[in-house]
């Protein structure tokens, strides 16, 4: 197995995952799957980012393209108008704080990064989505979440199926972070898509199994936060699935978690400080 990677390089800011981080959710969106993460006014934006960095955010990723199974597909131009105003305007005010943009087109990624002050890229679609995205990441030189995701969001929880799911996942992987070092993109991210193109039982799985991502010597992301897995074993709604987020936050950092990507992150630091001591 692979020594683990543990710092990541955001444009000269260099985070140390020694100890686990959090990144807040902030969806520019006006329809996500969690009412509570949706922002669309300039105060509303500044409001929840200042609130997630005092809370304790390492990073803040803005998305403004839903990802939720049956969201509706937004144009290019809507989904830049809603990211590139965001990210510039927390730049502005939290001039010191790392961003990530949330989206799987490339040129929406080259925008947030060149012209917006973005420092990372998280992509739903593991390049899956753009052929371009791979030489931008490259270009713009910032680390990249790579995710799995099986299908595509409009379609995604229609019968998913794996031969073994962490065998699909590392192999997915193993491909695309080939071309991503032969491209010369240094710092990579893996997120193993826990709801995209996954029963609950394969969501379960992977949990349980989430250590054997370790192989592949890379940080790992987990992003759990109120999902369906959750509400919906649990038969209770989104907004109540914060004791249930929780619970399996703690799970997934046992199970070598380096960054959970959260809407409360207040909860998540307080379990990432529980762990570590348990960890001591």
């Amino acid at each position: 197995m692979l020594s683990k990677q543990r710092y990541i390089n955001c444009r000269g800011k260099l985070i140390d995952l020694e100890i686990p981080k959090v990144m807040g959710i902030l969806n520019i969106t006006p329809d996500s799957f969690f009412r509570g993460s949706c922002y669309n006014s300039d105060g509303e934006i500044i409001g929840a980012a200042g609130k997630m960095i005092s809370d304790g955010a390492a990073m803040l990723d803005v998305g403004g393209y839903s990802s939720r199974p049956g969201a509706s597909d937004i144009s290019p131009e809507e989904e830049g108008r809603r990211v590139i105003g965001a990210i510039k305007l927390i730049r502005r005010e939290f001039p010191d704080s790392v961003i990530s943009v949330d989206t799987f087109r490339s040129d929406i990624a080259l925008r947030a990064v060149e012209e917006a002050g973005a420092d990372m890229i998280n992509d739903i679609s593991g390049g899956n989505a753009d052929s371009d995205m791979f030489s931008i990441v490259a270009r713009v030189n910032v680390p990249y979440i790579m995710m799995h995701m099986q299908g595509e969001p409009a379609t995604m929880q229609n019968n998913p199926v794996y031969d073994d799911i962490i065998a699909d996942i590392l192999k997915f992987f193993a491909e695309r972070i080939f071309r991503l070092r032969s491209a010369g993109v240094k710092d990579i991210i893996v997120d193993p898509g826990f709801g995209f193109g996954k029963t609950i039982m394969h969501n379960f799985e992977l949990l349980r199994r989430l250590d054997d991502l370790s192989i592949t010597g890379l940080p790992l992301l987990a992003g759990i936060s109120r999902k369906s897995m959750i509400w919906k074993t649990l038969g209770i709604k989104a907004d109540d699935a914060l004791n249930g987020t929780t619970a399996l936050h703690s799970l997934a950092l046992f199970k070598g978690a380096d960054i959970l990507r959260v809407h409360d992150v207040k909860e998540a630091i307080q379990t990432i400080r529980l762990i570590e001591k348990l960890k001591t």
